[in-house]
């Protein structure tokens, strides 16, 4: 049986917004190209970078070279659809050699697969030691919505991101896959919070709900592949694929119920009726909501000092508007001017380096590593 979160709080409904107008004074120069599907990036504390790609490769790109990383004891993945070798972070504590190395992927066969976090150790050379640290639960069938972004705090925990599982008529036990998003004794459908070792972070907010999952952090989520912080507030904001338009970015809060899919800006693939209400009490409204979709993955918080007038912006890529849209708010987070950055390609990731430098990179069988810099 479902246990379901509710509240009383009422919000506005938002205004949806359309494609935002072109950024100037910006160019991408390639840092490196015939990456095999790449889908995250991670640096080292040499500024090395190693990314990951999607038929479970891992790469390390140092300057313009390229090289296989070789990873041992991965456990069985399942590349198809949407699912592979997805999101990598490095431990912010490790500074040397012997860096602990998380990485997302999807687990398992087409008829029972889910969404697990492992840990590795990079010795230079190779990832080695891999280890399952978390492993999302209920198991679920087909290659759609994985999430499957990680991104650590500064407290040490980390957050990860669930997809629901899939569009109707995918199923998940005896609800639609998508309903697992309202369910607290599921995985699916969220953003968890976890120790480095895979653990609940304690003071989960909804630990102590009754049937609640202990590393549940927020629900309400359909499929979010871009995790982004503020190193000085802390304050998270996460971008979220909808169904046909009603891509969201959230500002994100341990205990809080996002809506989906109870609460949508989007209408169903099939039916093209809407999903849900746009206003439902309790639930929590957008910051932004797309329509049209751009599918959106990949985001970051602006600080980097090449592009003055950006920081303090989000930046999100985008697969189908091959883009990346920069997001600007007032003092009070309320969203006051986007604009686009014309990439020309499927954007995946998108990042700001240690350098302070953005960089991008493109969902190809080939892709590339962008960096975006002034005209």
């Amino acid at each position: 049986m479902s246990t379901l979160l509710a509240t009383h709080v009422q919000a506005q409904v938002i205004q949806t917004s359309g494609e935002p107008p072109k950024a100037k004074g910006w160019r991408a120069e390639t840092v490196v190209d015939g990456l095999p599907q790449p889908w995250g990036m991670a640096w080292l504390a040499d500024g090395r970078i190693l990314v990951t790609g999607k038929e479970g490769t891992l790469h390390l790109v140092d300057g313009k070279r390229v090289a296989a990383v070789p990873v041992e004891g991965l456990p069985e993945l399942f590349a198809s659809g949407q699912g592979g070798l997805l999101d990598i972070a490095v431990h912010p504590a490790d500074k040397g050699a012997n860096a602990r190395v998380y990485m997302t992927m999807s687990s398992g066969t087409s008829s029972a697969n889910r969404t697990v976090l492992v840990q590795g150790v990079f010795d230079g050379k190779r990832v080695h030691g891999v280890k399952t640290l978390f492993s999302a639960s209920p198991a679920k069938s087909g290659g759609q919505h994985f999430g499957s972004r990680i991104v650590f705090l500064k407290d040490g925990t980390l957050l990860m991101s669930i997809g629901d599982g899939g569009n109707p008529p995918q199923r998940v036990g005896n609800m639609l896959a998508r309903d697992q998003a309202q369910n607290l004794g599921s995985h699916n459908g969220s953003i968890l919070r976890l120790t480095g070792e895979g653990k609940p972070a304690p003071g989960n907010p909804l630990a102590n709900r009754q049937g609640a999952l202990p590393e549940l952090w927020s629900i309400g989520h359909r499929n979010i592949q871009g995790i982004a912080v503020d190193p000085q507030s802390g304050r998270v904001w996460a971008s979220e694929h909808g169904p046909r338009g009603g891509d969201e970015i959230n500002l994100i809060e341990g205990g809080k119920n996002y809506g989906w899919p109870l609460q949508s800006y989007g209408a169903d693939y099939s039916s093209r009726e809407p999903v849900g209400t746009k206003n439902v009490p309790g639930m929590v409204q957008p910051l932004l909501a797309w329509v049209p979709s751009p599918a959106p993955s990949g985001l970051v918080y602006y600080t980097g000092k090449a592009f003055p007038q950006w920081q303090g912006s989000l930046l999100s890529g985008g697969l189908a508007s091959k883009d990346i849209r920069r997001i600007a708010f007032d003092a009070q987070g309320k969203v006051v001017k986007q604009e686009q950055l014309d990439i020309g390609k499927r954007v995946r990731d998108v990042r700001q380096g240690p350098d302070g430098q953005l960089y991008a990179l493109t969902d190809e069988d080939k892709g590339s590593l962008l960096r975006i810099v002034p005209q």
